[in-house]
């Protein structure tokens, strides 16, 4: 594993030991504590996905299925009640049609050493999966086949330069500097006007009106990691290394930086009706912005990293990493 890859999963608390350990996830009676890195919606259930290709659905309680794969999990979308998707390492993806009840493998290549970081369906059959070095796959039937995409659009200029040059005089080396040069693609999202919203390594905020078959940097001016993004209202937030997080109107031309009180990690936030603002990330800060803007640390779980959090149906609101699954209803009693 390079040190970039190593670097954006130390970041989000995706590394794990025994990545390779069984052929097939494993029900573990302790799987709710374990290192959980998404959480998402299957209609009116929760899904959250993690290590060794654990999976675990909310019904009455947090309950661990079946997976057909060991590698771990980075991120679920469900495209409906039924359909749905999770991705991660060793270019895993699975793939449910009964609301997270069973998974079958639609596509996995180890000898790539390259994680996914998210999946996106904007139909039942059109698809893209993105991760590490711009991991970029398409899918036009559901998954039951997916093409392999480079999108050199966002290079720097000098990189396009340099590969040209490789590609008339070293095909092969072409090939091999390819595969590395692409920042990581961590989070990509539909927008109300339906363009596509791309962030990761290097400050990449980018977007697409042709569901991502071209993408357009915006100007953004603040070149670390972006882990997540979000809309919340008529803003869009982008979520990123060592407290950095910008909001902008839906035009992505006039971002303003959040002032938080930490300076950790921001991995995840989740956008409530009233016009407040969850925010999560590295050494266990959970924050809300109320609707007026202002911003106040409501907790800190020490010794863990907070990497996604959703809101289930009765308005409980959880969240998950590298301590498992919980609500902020359990931190309120302590």
């Amino acid at each position: 594993m390079s040190f970039r890859i190593l670097f954006t999963c130390l970041s989000l608390g995706l590394i794990t030991a025994a990545a390779h350990a069984e052929p097939l996830s494993q029900l573990q009676p302790l799987s709710r504590a374990s290192l959980l890195l998404d959480i998402g919606h299957a209609g009116k259930h929760l899904i959250a996905v993690g290590e060794r290709g654990h999976v675990l659905i909310k019904q009455q309680d947090w309950q661990q299925v079946a997976t057909p794969t060991n590698a771990q999990l980075t991120k679920v979308f469900f495209f409906n009640d039924k359909l749905g998707w999770a991705v991660g390492h060793d270019a895993t993806i699975l793939h449910s049609s009964d609301g997270g009840l069973s998974w079958q493998v639609q596509y996995q290549d180890p000898k790539r050493e390259k994680p996914f970081f998210d999946v996106f369906f904007s139909t039942e059959q059109e698809g893209v999966a993105i991760g590490a070095y711009g991991l970029f796959f398409r899918t036009h039937d559901g998954g039951a086949s997916w093409q392999e995409e480079f999108h050199q659009e966002l290079l720097f200029e000098e990189d396009v330069s340099y590969l040209n040059e490789l590609k008339d005089s070293d095909p092969e080396a072409y090939l091999i500097e390819r595969g590395s040069l692409l920042p990581h693609f961590n989070r990509i999202i539909p927008l109300p006007d339906n363009r596509l919203l791309l962030v990761g390594e290097l400050g990449l905020v980018a977007v697409s009106s042709d569901n991502g078959v071209t993408f357009n940097r915006t100007e953004f001016d603040y070149d670390g990691s972006m882990f997540s993004a979000l809309v919340g209202g008529d803003k869009v937030y982008v979520l990123g290394l060592r407290g950095h997080v910008f909001s902008a109107s839906l035009s992505l031309n006039d971002w303003q930086e959040l002032q938080l009180p930490v300076e950790s990690s921001i991995n995840g936030g989740l956008a409530n009706d009233d016009g407040s603002l969850y925010l999560v990330g590295n050494a266990g800060v959970i924050l809300r912005q109320d609707p007026h803007g202002d911003i106040a640390l409501l907790a800190r779980r020490q010794g863990e990293n907070i990497v996604a959090i959703d809101k289930d149906d009765a308005g409980t609101v959880w969240m998950v990493g590298t301590k498992g699954v919980f609500s902020l209803d359990d931190i309120a009693k302590k």
